[in-house]
């Protein structure tokens, strides 16, 4: 047994983890209660049949938390669905909220959003949480110190009706960045560098604390971008020890907690960063220096180099399935590589600093003839502060759509599909074959070099435009 089991030293995982434990199996798994539900159209229908056909009821609905994101259109939103698996997914969604009083922020309600983006806005993220939701881009809520997973339909009917989970608990594992970023560098670009450096694997049993100065220093949407792809190395889920910056971001959202209890909250979520001398199972260190703007040249997250780089030679069948899927050779630079499509959205980077960083590129400038530039908010508020601030202006004037809320492109489950054999430089979270739309071909990139992309038509070298 290690120091932090005996409960001497606990990690920040260890402590909610252990916070949450109903009941245990010797030398098994143990039972792990759940404060909030997420859920979407896509992954819950089924779980609500089941329990329906067995007569079980929910057990505590003003947990669970619902909205539209997947398979929602971002154009003409107030007009009926096209798509007809899309219409039916979104209505069963809203008989099944209003039978079961779940609240539900359905396709044009002022709180709709993506689930990973329009929870934390609103105050139902909090620190010590454990939270699931039937989306593996779950670990996003990590961000502010919570337990945060993906589930199938299966677990999501488990806690439909017990508000609980059987599961047997991840090893820990501390990624550390310290130092300090270089101009240019965002927080996609860290957790790039650092799935390309550990790869898509390095994380498979294991739960992530990212600590140092990069991720001490970093905004919430930073944060919550880099806990969002901890998946894309493996890891059941990512966390970020909650500190002043969480807290004033918790305080005064709709459901956070306020007065006297927020202080109380406050006074607890202290107590949550991990111990000093508290052990883990492996760690990473880096260094803020080494880490440049990224993009990915294969069809997974690992498949990442600097802007500046080369395509690496590697002798696999599937590496070589993957460069030629993406039309690229080793040895290859992707600089001056032309690209017409741009898409800046998803849960990954659809939040308002997102698009402040956009708009600060491309205030001024032109978006290239040959680039289809789709800007997509995360959500009804992010939405509104992109016009409230001005920023639809900048966009329009340099002639990039702004859509309305949804995950869109990043998985091209409406009709945001990306043309096949076309590249994509993306701002979402998985470059998979045919992710964006039947081959198409997707370049993972910060919310900064994807707008620099699309001014530029091409890929280009954004140090040397920000000097």
């Amino acid at each position: 047994m290690s120091i932090a089991e005996n409960g001497m030293k606990k990690t920040l995982f260890d402590k909610v983890w252990d916070a949450h434990v109903v009941d245990s199996i010797k030398n098994g798994p143990e039972i792990l209660y759940i404060d909030k539900h997420l859920i979407h159209e896509v992954t819950s229908p089924q779980a609500f049949q089941e329990l329906e056909e067995r007569g079980i009821p929910i057990l505590r609905p003003e947990q669970i938390v619902a909205t539209a994101d997947h398979n929602t259109p971002t154009v003409d939103q107030h007009l009926p669905i096209k798509d007809e698996l899309s219409r039916k997914q979104l209505k069963q969604l809203t008989v099944n909220c209003k039978k079961n009083g779940i609240t539900l922020y359905e396709l044009g309600h002022k709180y709709n959003g993506i689930v990973h983006v329009m929870a934390p806005e609103l105050g139902f993220t909090q620190p010590g949480m454990t939270i699931v939701c039937g989306d593996s881009h779950t670990s996003t809520h990590g961000a502010f110190g919570t337990i945060a997973f993906g589930i199938g339909t299966s677990q999501v009917a488990q806690v439909f009706a017990s508000q609980c989970l059987l599961l047997t608990k991840p090893k820990k594992l501390r990624i550390t960045v310290n130092g300090k970023l270089k101009p240019g560098v965002l927080s996609k670009d860290v957790i790039l560098y650092i799935i390309s450096q550990i790869g898509t694997n390095a994380g498979t049993g294991y739960f992530c604390e990212y600590a140092g100065e990069v991720f001490e220093t970093m905004s919430m949407e930073g944060r919550m971008t880099v806990c969002n792809m901890s998946i894309e190395m493996g890891a059941r889920g990512g966390m970020i020890a909650p500190d002043q910056t969480t807290f004033n971001y918790v305080k005064g959202r709709k459901h956070a907690p306020k007065g006297d209890e927020f202080d109380r909250k406050v006074a607890y979520w202290k107590t949550l960063p991990t111990d000093p001398g508290a052990i883990f199972d492996k760690e990473y260190i880096f260094d803020a220096k080494d880490i440049d703007p990224m993009i990915t040249y294969g069809t997974n997250p690992g498949m990442g180099i600097k802007v500046t780089g080369t395509i690496p030679k590697i002798t696999d069948t599937s590496f070589e399935k993957s460069i030629e899927y993406m039309g690229f050779r080793t040895g290859e630079s992707l600089l001056e590589k032309p690209i017409n499509y741009v898409f800046i959205g998803s849960c990954t980077n659809s939040r308002i600093e997102d698009f402040r960083v956009a708009a600060s590129y491309i205030k001024g400038k032109k978006k290239a003839q040959n680039v289809t530039a789709w800007l997509v908010p995360g959500s009804k508020q992010v939405e509104s502060q992109i016009i409230e601030e001005g920023l639809h202006s900048i966009f329009e004037a340099a002639g990039f759509e702004l859509r309305q809320p949804g995950c869109s492109a990043c998985l091209a489950m409406n009709d945001d599909k990306i043309p096949q054999g076309e590249y994509c430089v993306s701002t979402s979270n998985r470059n998979f074959e045919g992710r964006q739309g039947q081959g198409a071909r997707t370049i993972l990139a910060s919310p900064l070099l994807a707008a620099a992309t699309a001014v530029e038509g091409k890929i280009v070298d954004i140090t040397k435009q920000l000097n």
